[in-house]
């Protein structure tokens, strides 16, 4: 499992390679796979795209790994791809993505953007989601935000949106200080009905929501949706400044709703507490 553990992107993939370990241990008290018990082998690629790329080749040939379970961002699956399909290995990559990518090495479980980014934009254009004519478009500076708003704003402009009512940026992974860009958006969402849509990842997402709190930036006029935040990274924020904003996944666990068509969990506390604390919830992509 190349998942990172340390460096801005362990808040999200920790929980990841925990939930692929109790899982694993699930398994293996059923009689493992084909009879035989499943072995994980757990490496930290530390948020850096370049040991991205070194460790499946240890994980293929080293470790004799029949199959990994790993990455998040874009930028990661892409520096492992020329390795897995020069050593002919295979990859789950469970997390959302840009699309316009397919090789047989990889199993992509996450939800492209026009099932998560489209009909959530197509959400917010109408009246349930506040009828948006402006569009901030919000992300990490690398490949799945780049190219997800690049679809997105190809959309808008289908749906009659003009140039100056599609505001893009990019910030760096890691930012933490969200002042100046919170207050560009309310000085744009002053030219008419606004919606913010959020592809920010990993640990940026705490300063980026905190200070849309602090800055009195509420859904009922400037509505924000994420598509890369999942329950874990909000767990320390107050959220009470930021209720009505919302997030796109194909799943919340904390969640029961009958139009889902994936249930929360059901496992006992017990058999979640090795790998996860009590109040731990996953977040499916």
């Amino acid at each position: 499992m190349p998942h990172a553990l340390s460096g801005t992107m362990a808040i999200s993939e920790t929980a990841l390679k925990n939930t692929a370990l109790m899982a694993f241990e699930e398994i293996n008290k059923k009689g493992g796979g084909l009879g035989r018990p499943l072995e994980a082998v757990v490496v930290d690629p530390a948020s850096n795209w370049p040991l991205f790329a070194e460790k499946p080749c240890q994980l293929i040939s080293q470790d004799r790994c029949a199959v990994t379970f790993g990455c998040w961002t874009s930028v990661s699956r892409k520096s492992v791809l020329p390795v897995y399909e020069e050593l002919n290995g295979l990859l789950f990559y469970p997390v959302q993505y840009e699309g316009e990518e397919l090789t047989k090495n990889v199993f992509y479980t996450g939800a492209a953007p026009n099932q998560q980014a489209i009909p959530a934009v197509e959400y917010l254009m109408g009246k349930g989601g506040g009828n948006a004519k402006r569009w901030v478009l919000l992300g990490t500076d690398y490949v799945y935000p780049r190219t997800t708003n690049k679809i997105l704003r190809a959309f808008l402009k289908s749906k009659g949106v003009a140039d100056k009512d599609i505001d893009e940026s990019d910030t760096p992974f890691g930012l933490s200080d969200y002042q100046t860009i919170v207050a560009n958006i309310k000085k744009f969402a002053a030219g008419g009905r606004t919606a913010v849509v959020s592809t920010i990842n990993a640990d940026s997402n705490v300063p980026f929501h905190k200070e849309l709190g602090n800055a009195g930036l509420k859904a009922k006029d400037v509505p924000v949706v994420a598509f890369s935040v999942g329950e874990e990274a909000l767990r320390g924020i107050d959220t009470k400044p930021l209720v009505g904003h919302l997030a796109a996944w194909n799943y919340f666990m904390s969640r029961s709703v009958r139009r889902c068509t994936a249930r929360p969990s059901r496992r006992p506390a017990a058999s979640r507490s090795r790998w996860t604390s009590r109040t731990t919830t996953c977040t499916s992509r």
